[in-house]
């Protein structure tokens, strides 16, 4: 079953941004809420730039200046969602149980093969896919932990 397009309007710019906008208030209000405050200047920080930005992103929709690209489209949704969901497991349940840098790389490798336009049948892609997980990953810990001195989700593995 094919999803037809229809037309871009104004409402496909504006549904994204108001998700966006609800994201950036959530995250926003959870950083300024969370004790210890020490632990959570980082995340001020990065929320209320967050929030600066999709305020803005919402008003240019509201306004209807946003005119970059075709909108949100039924089969944009439905290339997303795989990737979408498994952002939300993530979110809501790998990062506590699993530990905020095991449960990061497993998602980075996994949305990076959801979206990895080169062949899921050869061992280099798969090799390649692996060492860019990895790469990626020693930048993030570096980044938070030795440098930021960030506190992240502890869990079963670390």
């Amino acid at each position: 079953m094919k999803i037809q397009d229809a037309p871009v309007s104004r409402a496909q710019h504006l549904i994204p941004a108001i998700a966006i906008l609800a994201l950036a208030l959530i995250v926003a209000w959870l950083s300024y809420t969370r004790e210890p405050a020490a632990a959570f200047l980082f995340p001020r920080l990065i929320g209320s730039v967050m929030l600066l930005l999709a305020l803005w992103n919402f008003v240019r929709a509201l306004l209807g200046m946003a005119k970059v690209g075709d909108g949100l489209r039924g089969t944009a949704v439905l290339n997303l969602l795989p990737g979408l969901v498994l952002l939300l497991v993530f979110v809501l349940f790998a990062a506590k149980y699993l530990g905020f840098y095991a449960a990061s790389t497993a998602a980075f490798f996994g949305v990076y093969s959801l979206y990895d336009p080169a062949s899921h049948l050869s061992l280099s892609s798969w090799l390649k896919r692996l060492v860019i997980t990895i790469g990626f990953m020693a930048v993030i810990y570096g980044l938070f932990t030795l440098l930021l001195k960030v506190q992240t989700p502890r869990g079963l593995f670390f």
